[in-house]
């Protein structure tokens, strides 16, 4: 019996290798959600807190 262990390692060749990423990156753009409140986008990454779907205000966290 023959063992098969580089034959079914990776893709065989750089060419087939980036085929088959494009071919799974086609595809998962199919199932992407789109954002709901791309106008919200800068503030979260300003560092803004959202619970339950609601701005938490800066005064809110220093209730310590």
């Amino acid at each position: 019996m023959r063992h098969r262990t580089r034959v079914a390692k990776g893709p065989g060749s750089r060419a087939a290798g980036l085929a088959m990423a494009f071919k799974l990156i086609e595809s998962a753009q199919q199932r992407w959600r789109a954002v709901n409140a791309p106008r919200l986008v800068a503030l979260v990454r300003a560092g803004a807190t959202f619970r339950n779907g609601h701005l938490v205000e800066r005064h809110d966290q220093v209730a310590a």
